[in-house]
């Protein structure tokens, strides 16, 4: 247990939070909504510090990042807990774990020993996964700084409904997000995940001014988001920040509380693509489906830069940054 970050202290020994969008009043003994800080005699502490979950060497195109350090490995950790409550989450035994019964499980591992491992494992980057990295700012910070030190990079895979004070004290050490955008409709955002819509937007704008690599991802969901007009209003909201934002466009699979919806129809995640390319995004990927959709594209000639199959690269061709047919410059961060 260690003090929280981004809060301030009130009246009758209550606080207030300032880590997410929730900003959530806290009374004494009390947890906030993402169910891993509370309130202890005034202080807000964070629960899961040093306890994590699961931790993995990935492919940093598990993410999905494709356009930072792309073939490299991605040394991945988590803690249990999130600050949304998305029905079809499909991490949802580890982010929604201590909102069933605050039981806050995890492995006792310092900073060290995480940097350590990823260094051992000859990983290029630490990524904040599989739950909301938001939700363990504190151990997730301290992380990055160390890793930063020992020449590693650090990635967030984020719901994005964090501050923007949260966003400006991670920045130092932050090199690439991808967020998830998961619908334009703050209906959705409020029905669904129990957050809202603007947050998410701002933290976006704000990562992409900081220069921080921003990927992003939408879980297409049938009768959910996928109609025409909300996946254009996607689409041209990435294209107004830079069309060079890599656009995931991921299938889903029935999980958790939406086992009664079906798995996306590959024509809505085509359909979807062909809308992309008419706001005039220049990356645009589709996950979650064997056969086509990951390779990277030069946005001039066309030809082929990248070939992928699940997260294993089969083909690599960008030289320095550029398109070695066109000479174009390719947007991300090439090793």
């Amino acid at each position: 247990m260690k003090e929280a970050l981004l809060y301030e202290k009130l009246s009758n020994n209550q606080v207030r939070c300032f880590l997410c969008n929730h900003h959530c009043k806290i009374r004494e003994e009390k947890f906030g909504f993402c169910a891993v800080r509370q309130n202890i005699g005034g202080t807000l502490y964070t629960q899961v510090y040093g306890k994590i979950i699961t931790s993995h060497v990935d492919p940093i195109e598990k993410k999905p990042l494709y356009h930072f350090l792309p073939g490299s490995t991605s040394f991945s950790v988590a803690t249990i807990g999130c600050n949304f409550r998305c029905g079809f989450c499909q991490n949802w035994e580890i982010s929604q774990n201590s909102v069933r019964d605050n039981n806050y499980l995890g492995e006792e591992v310092s900073v060290k020993d995480i940097v350590e491992a990823a260094i051992r494992n000859k990983c290029k980057s630490i990524s904040y996964t599989y739950s909301e990295p938001t939700i363990f700012f504190e151990f997730a910070l301290d992380i990055a700084k160390l890793a930063k030190e020992k020449g590693l990079y650090n990635n967030f895979v984020t719901n994005g409904y964090m501050t923007q004070e949260c966003i400006a004290m991670i920045r130092p050490y932050l090199d690439a997000a991808n967020v998830d955008l998961k619908f334009f409709r703050d209906n959705s955002y409020r029905k669904i995940c129990a957050g809202t819509l603007t947050p998410v937007l701002n933290s976006i704008r704000l990562m992409y001014k900081l220069g921080i690599w921003v990927e992003i991802t939408t879980l297409v969901v049938p009768g959910e988001n996928d109609s025409q007009e909300e996946l254009q209003d996607i689409a041209e909201f990435i294209a107004g920040v830079d069309k060079n934002i890599p656009w995931h466009i991921s299938r889903f699979h029935p999980d958790y509380k939406f086992t009664d919806h079906k798995t996306t129809p590959e024509t809505a995640l085509k359909k979807a693509e062909e809308l992309g390319h008419l706001a005039g995004l220049n990356y645009i990927y589709i996950g979650n489906v064997y056969g086509f959709g990951n390779d990277t594209y030069c946005p001039s000639c066309k030809k082929p830069l990248i070939r992928r199959e699940y997260f294993s690269i089969l083909e690599y061709n960008i030289k320095e940054g550029k398109c070695p047919f066109c000479n174009t410059g390719i947007a991300g961060h090439f090793s």
